[in-house]
């Protein structure tokens, strides 16, 4: 396998008001191959995020990733997220590869000074996104009508976890809640028991992340044809619910003919065993079935009536994945994969974490990347999916230190030098360490 591509990002300026905050070394990043900060299609774009955890700091990297201006604006003791996870020299990977290509403003808000300095940032932004619970921003004194008096147009979002009304919206949310909630659970539950299953993964947080990044767009988009902006509401339950419709809730899409979800629960997942390992396997159109019967050598399964149509293979998937994964594990991986790609069958092995790293269609589509990042070292991360020909973009920078643009930032918004040196010495400003 060939190594991962090794890139850097530019170096950037120090700005002297960054003064001791937190007490990490820091190394400047230099690059001869990543674009400069801020380009893409969003540039020019400004997004205060008042967000903390998964869902909204996804979605604005997401929109940073593409080229827009994401000032993440935290407590003087930070994000959650900072402490969660694996941990080097202060900073964690979950913080790493939830708030990269941001800039990072540490301000307490729960004095005058703060939220003057808020208002002021706000008068400059297109986009502002909180995941508070329903009522918080508004006792903040940053509601809609407060925020839209500083900018009209500005694109107001709001992620919840469960909307802004009934009997669930007071309470503090965590993603298996949402897996419990939506139905994924018991999408997922186990063929032979029953049991509910959690998908460890926070698919939920990661859905809604992106759903808000395409609302914020599209809400862009409108405002350059109609001028206006407005307010987005999104919660992780709507989000998940009507992600899980096509399909996994799709038995209630017919009103009077409704399939109760325990055929679902029951039905195989398509991870065969083989002699050596995993695979998975499918065949949904009659092409690819005849595929998957020449593969494994059984053709008399065409003749089947149990498997005759496209329906009756869904009808009777028990029988027909019994019988698959009987014949599979005859063999080991690599022999199957073989036989069924040449049949047209779609299958894969099933990786590990580790193998995916280096898996040759990974690395075909120079998928991950290794960086020197100023406080964690080496890390890797996945460029952002979605490539764009005429406003190329990536990574824009690193994840941010805790208050390591503050000063710049308030400098931007016109402070003097000596009034962000007054509010760092009152506590008001969090700014980070720059060693010399």
């Amino acid at each position: 396998m060939r190594p991962l591509p090794k890139v850097s990002w530019p170096s950037m300026p120090r700005n002297r008001w960054q003064i001791v905050f937190q007490q990490q070394p820091r190394n400047n990043m230099t690059s001869e191959q990543d674009p400069k900060p801020n380009q893409g299609p969003l540039a020019g774009v400004r997004v205060v995020d008042l967000t903390s955890m998964i869902s909204g700091p996804v979605a604005t990297m997401m929109l940073a990733d593409q080229g827009a201006d994401v000032i993440k604006v935290e407590a003087l003791d930070g994000d959650l997220v900072r402490g969660a996870g694996a941990t080097r020299s202060g900073i964690t990977s979950t913080f790493i590869s939830s708030n990269r290509s941001k800039r990072a403003l540490a301000i307490d808000l729960k004095t005058p000074e703060g939220v003057e300095a808020l208002k002021r940032l706000l008068e400059t932004a297109d986009v502002m996104v909180q995941n508070f619970r329903p009522g918080a921003i508004e006792r903040m004194g940053f509601g809609e009508d407060i925020v839209r008096g500083l900018k009209e147009d500005i694109i107001f979002v709001s992620i919840s976890g469960f909307g802004d009304a009934g009997p669930y919206a007071h309470q503090r949310v965590y993603d298996p809640v949402i897996q419990a909630l939506s139905g994924l659970a018991a999408i997922q539950a186990d063929g032979e028991t029953g049991r509910p299953k959690m998908i460890r993964t926070i698919i939920p947080d990661k859905t809604t992340a992106v759903t808000a990044a395409q609302a914020i767009t599209a809400a862009l988009f409108a405002r350059e044809r109609t001028g206006k902006g407005q307010h987005i509401r999104l919660s992780m339950l709507d989000t998940m619910v009507a992600y899980l419709w096509p399909e996994g809730m799709g038995g209630f899409t017919l009103v009077g003919k409704e399939v109760t979800n325990a055929r679902a629960q029951l039905s195989p997942d398509l991870i065969f065993q083989t002699q050596d390992g995993y695979i998975t396997a499918g065949a949904m159109s009659n092409k690819e079935w005849r595929g998957m019967c020449t593969a494994l050598g059984h053709l008399e399964w065409l003749e089947d009536p149990r498997f005759l149509t496209v329906n009756d293979r869904a009808v009777n998937a028990t029988e027909r994945l019994t019988l698959t994964g009987e014949v599979l594990a005859t063999n080991t991986s690599a022999y199957w994969l073989e036989r069924l790609d040449a049949e047209g069958v779609p299958s894969a092995q099933v990786l590990s974490r580790e193998d995916v790293i280096t898996h040759p269609q990974i690395q075909a589509n120079d998928l991950i990347h290794e960086y020197d990042h100023p406080i964690a070292g080496r890390i890797r991360q996945p460029r952002p999916a979605a490539r764009f020909d005429q406003t190329p973009s990536g990574i824009q920078r690193p994840a941010p230190g805790l208050g390591e643009h503050s000063a710049e930032i308030l400098a931007e918004l016109g402070y003097a030098d000596e009034e962000i040196a007054r509010l760092v010495t009152q506590g008001v400003l969090g700014v980070m360490l720059a060693p010399e």
